[in-house]
């Protein structure tokens, strides 16, 4: 970040942590927080966790980077007084676990909130600390199934796939460092701090791919899927094919890219029907198109096929392993890995971090803290600017967001900041509309756009003509952030660098996101989650042990998902929340970037650095003994998951079963296939052991700790016959009410709104815009053939 000061520089933060809190804290000490560990005597369990490199920890050397680490003695009388000293004088808390550590010193997480009026303290746990599930453990496959995505990833019949391991956890700390922000901000603002109960489940159904929330592209343009028993049955919207030399994806679209790949195709005559320019035609005719362009492709190599393909406009990527995507040329020239010591005399090449400020990465500074390593002070004067605002408010009432995002990432991103209060307009063009926008024949507005867009307000403004640029710029002036996700050189070229943003307005907060980042060889390919999971490593690893099924062309199954869009909205979110609470303290803007893909490699990051070491020999590996099972249970298509990390979890297992020496696998396969998931997943905890039934949409709806914990909120919307589920806000809160659930906007519906309230202009001025095509209105946008 050069010589400027860290985006969260003046917050302190006491990290409790043991294990899966220790990705949060991370975060914040990635943006520039000063973050102080507290560990006991003889150091954090965590350190011992596998996989290991040189018996030291790799994800206790990835998520503690960047802090301060300190001892303190629970049972000494001196440290006890310390610790409430520290807590006294921190920002943020976080503390993990049940009872969590802060309980060793007298005091719960919700306790020292009471306690010190400015805290903001977290207590994250697999479930949260009250209901009925408060008392079981959940393993990142357990999440999986428990959340619906497993319920989407593999064959259409037979044993579900599970994703790859770490994306449920970093996902979860994620959602966390968002919403432990957010009440950060909050307090900055009104004085008052906060308490919040945490939950990992809550956290992956809301972020990683959530069963209501927003689709992709492909997804919202189809016909309502009849009831289905197995995983979808239709697993092509973005297909890959086998090549001379491996498997490229393709990600068509948008017709410009559609006729891209039929002109490389040699024009094919069954295709020339304007029809297939929409996906639903194409999706419907995929048979025979299937069958083309996997002849086409079958006798060329990889590289010759990307190289081709975006030479005719064709987005496609190459399906990589992930030790070839992290010695690849791009992540290298950008800076988005380091090799580093994670101890004295242990190298590895490990992810920088998700966040590049101002043209530089904020991430990895220092390797994780030795035990005792740092005085047991705070090196930061805290930031407590006078209160302005009461409390209660929604936190971020007052900000004005522009917001240019489009499709998943981009939506997510502006709906974040407008369910928390920030007044979000959302610029529309009628020439190129949101692909959102697609929608079924009988709909009005598209479910998707209706979740992705809810309390946002509709500009309809051509962005492209010279009265549009001028308007803009003059809303640029008027407001506190832009948001957006275009291919990098996009906001340039329509004349808006970052530079010029910031000569119309030098407090603004930038915030974009775009799937290889802005520069390095990559940055100009055409990147959608899909192909950004193809080139990094996901989809190679998002595979079956027992390979492809019987009428599938290759074994992955990670086509389904929307990954890493969701979560990378929540990363944008991050970034642009600390940009304005570095603006707060220093009136300077920022802008923030995030790349999809490095924002994959830090999801997995534990997953990458191990496999790394393992391919290219560095270091003495040790792996992670666990075995994640998929039990297929009574009834149909019906399984639970099972996590066995120890020898005392086959105990439990034996325990919960009644069973004795004998072939356990056996013995628990037919248990299981004799009852429900509910009921093996409630046996095994019972025993200790991490289980979760594989749920669907339906059953997250009626989950009893989700309605409990209050979840979901229904959102009315006046062109839906019956509400739309929701989610309700980041996590519970004491000073921060739940979302707003304004209805999301068709194209131009708040056109004169925002003209007069935000511009000044009077109606002869905006009547005359709308006659020349530079303004539009909802109506305008039907009369003229946008798709809405």
């Amino acid at each position: 970040m050069g010589d400027k000061e860290p985006l969260l520089a003046g917050a302190r933060v006491l990290d409790l942590c043991e294990g899966t809190g220790d990705a949060v804290t991370r975060l914040l000490a990635d943006l520039g927080a000063d973050v102080l560990k507290i560990e006991p005597p003889e150091g954090s369990d965590a350190r011992h966790a596998l996989p290991m490199i040189d018996g030291v920890s790799i994800p206790f050397a990835l998520h503690n980077a960047n802090k301060r680490g300190t001892v303190l003695d629970p049972t000494n009388e001196a440290d006890r007084r310390l610790f409430f000293e520290l807590a006294g004088g921190a920002d943020i808390v976080v503390d993990s676990g049940i009872p969590g550590q802060a309980a060793a010193f007298g005091a719960s997480c919700a306790q020292l909130a009471d306690r010190f009026e400015q805290l903001v303290a977290m207590s994250v746990t697999d479930f949260g600390l009250d209901g009925p599930y408060a008392s079981w453990h959940a393993t990142d496959p357990v999440l999986y199934a428990m959340s619906t995505a497993l319920s989407r990833s593999g064959p259409a019949t037979g044993m579900p796939v599970l994703p790859p391991d770490g994306i449920a956890s970093t996902t979860a700390a994620v959602q966390a460092a968002w919403a432990v922000l957010v009440a950060y901000f909050n307090r900055l603002r009104c004085g008052a701090g906060d308490y919040i109960d945490f939950s990992r489940f809550d956290a992956v159904v809301l972020a990683l791919d959530p069963p209501f929330g927003t689709q992709g592209q492909a997804a919202t343009a189809r016909n309502a899927a009849s009831r289905w028993r197995g995983r979808p049955r239709y697993q092509d919207a973005y297909p890959i094919f086998a090549c001379r030399d491996g498997y490229v994806r393709i990600c068509v679209l948008a017709p410009r890219q559609w006729r891209g790949l039929r002109a490389w195709l040699g024009e094919p005559a069954d295709f020339q029907d304007p029809i297939f320019d929409s996906i639903a035609a194409r999706t419907e005719a995929f048979g025979q198109l299937g069958v083309l362009i996997a002849e086409f492709f079958a006798g060329q190599s990889m590289a010759q096929l990307v190289a081709d393909g975006q030479a005719h406009g064709v987005p496609i990527a190459a399906v990589l392993a992930p030790a070839e995507a992290l010695q690849s040329e791009h992540l290298t020239d950008v800076g988005a890995l380091t090799d580093t010591e994670l101890a004295p005399g242990v190298c590895a090449r490990v992810p920088v971090g998700y966040w590049v400020v101002d043209g530089a990465h904020a991430g990895y500074r220092t390797p994780a803290p030795a035990v005792g390593s740092s005085d047991v002070e705070w090196r930061t004067t805290s930031f407590a600017p006078t209160p302005t605002r009461p409390v209660g408010e929604p936190p971020l009432d007052g900000i004005r967001v522009i917001d240019l995002g489009v499709i998943v990432a981009g939506g997510e991103l502006s709906r974040l900041f407008a369910d928390l209060g920030a007044e979000v307009i959302k610029v529309e063009s009628s020439t190129y509309p949101d692909g959102l926008r697609q929608k079924r024949d009988d709909q009005a507005i598209s479910d998707s756009f209706a979740r992705a867009h809810r309390n946002n307000l509709g500009l309809g403004l051509e962005l492209r003509t010279p009265a549009g640029a001028e308007l803009f710029a003059r809303l640029v002036g008027a407001s506190d952030a832009v948001f957006a996700n275009f291919k990098p050189g996009t906001l340039p070229a329509l004349g808006f660098s970052y530079e010029r943003l910031q000569e119309l307005n030098p407090g603004l907060v930038l915030a974009e996101s775009s799937a290889f980042g802005d520069t390095g060889p990559w940055s100009r390919h055409m990147g959608y989650g899909p192909l950004v999971r193809a080139t990094i490593g996901v989809t190679r690893m998002w595979t079956s042990d027992q390979g492809a099924s019987q009428d599938a062309r290759h074994p992955f199954y990670d086509a389904i998902t929307i990954f890493p869009d969701h979560v990378v909205g929540r990363i944008s979110a991050i970034g642009a929340l600390a940009g304005l609470i570095s603006r707060h303290r220093t009136g300077a803007g920022a802008r923030i970037h995030v790349s999809q893909a490095e924002a994959v490699i830090n999801q997995l990051d534990t997953l990458y650095v191990t496999q790394a070491a393992e391919v290219y020999g560095v270091g003495d590996v040790l792996g992670d003994p666990t075995v994640h099972r998929i039990l297929a249970c009574a009834g149909e298509d019906e399984w639970c998951v099972a996590s066995l990390r120890s020898e005392s979890d086959r105990r439990g297992i034996a325990t919960a079963i009644g069973e004795g020496a004998g072939d356990l696998d056996a013995a628990v396969t037919s248990w299981a296939a004799e009852r429900s998931p509910a009921e093996v997943a409630e046996a095994l905890q019972a025993a200790g052991v991490p289980a979760g039934p594989m749920n669907r949409a339906e059953d997250v709806l009626e989950h009893p700790q989700l309605r409990l914990r209050n979840v979901f909120s229904d959102m009315a919307h006046p062109l839906f016959e019956h509400p739309l589920v929701t989610e309700a806000g980041p996590a519970p809160y004491r000073n921060i009410p739940p979302a707003a659930q304004n209805p999301a906007p068709l194209p131009g519906a708040d056109s004169r709104r925002v003209c007069r309230v935000v511009l000044d202009m009077d109606d002869a001025e905006i009547d005359s815009l709308i006659a020349d095509g530079v303004l539009f209105t909802a109506g305008d946008s039907e009369r003229t053939g946008a798709r809405t």
